[in-house]
């Protein structure tokens, strides 16, 4: 009997991290740049301070975009981004992080709470958005164009919890979709920041 029990805890165990690899886990998919169905460029949002936000400043420039939220287990990835920002951004390269209270309501608090505490907490100087529905009915123009093949030309997406990482190439092209276990400071990210 202590063995049949035993057998069925590890069978579990194995399923949930192998269910937790699927959702959080690494690479969702790498893609051969692609023009694009819908140009990433017309887009646009607004910032965490309310101002508006043109994505034709972006041309030329190497994009991630996160969506974040400060009660995640996730949410020390913000020191990461800051370092991948500090060490990459500012010039061909430029992180958008844009809060989302869609999961677990992690993100609860107002425009400026969200923004005095990624300030307070991680030195965040990357660009912050406000906060936004990454899934579902109202679903940002931006995450619209991020999920849907239709729009991005390459494939569709579903962002399954905080820190899902997209990568837009200098052309405005969608090359990566990253769960959220992905390291901001890994091979796969940093090389894109760098422009290898």
């Amino acid at each position: 009997m202590t063995l049949v029990l035993a057998l069925i805890l590890v069978g579990g165990l194995m399923a949930f991290n192998t269910y937790k690899g699927a959702i959080f886990g690494g690479v969702d998919h790498l893609y051969t740049p692609m023009t694009p169905a819908q140009d990433f460029y017309a887009l646009s949002a607004n910032t965490l301070e309310g101002g508006s936000f043109d994505f034709k400043q972006l041309k030329g420039k190497r994009v991630l975009i996160v969506n974040t939220a400060s009660r995640c287990g996730y949410t020390p990835q913000y020191k990461k981004l800051q370092e991948l920002n500090e060490a990459h951004g500012g010039g061909d390269f430029v992180i958008l992080g844009f809060p989302c209270n869609q999961f677990g309501r992690q993100e609860p608090g107002t425009a400026g709470e969200i923004g005095e505490f990624c300030s307070k907490n991680y030195g965040v100087t990357f660009s912050m958005m406000e906060k936004v529905a990454v899934k579902g009915d109202d679903q940002h123009p931006v995450y619209q164009w991020l999920c849907n093949a239709s729009a991005n030309g390459v494939g569709d997406h579903k962002v399954a919890w905080n820190f899902h990482k997209f990568l837009v190439d200098e052309e405005g092209r969608l090359v990566a979709s990253l769960k959220s276990g992905v390291d901001p400071l890994g091979d796969e990210i940093a090389a894109f920041a760098a422009g290898r």
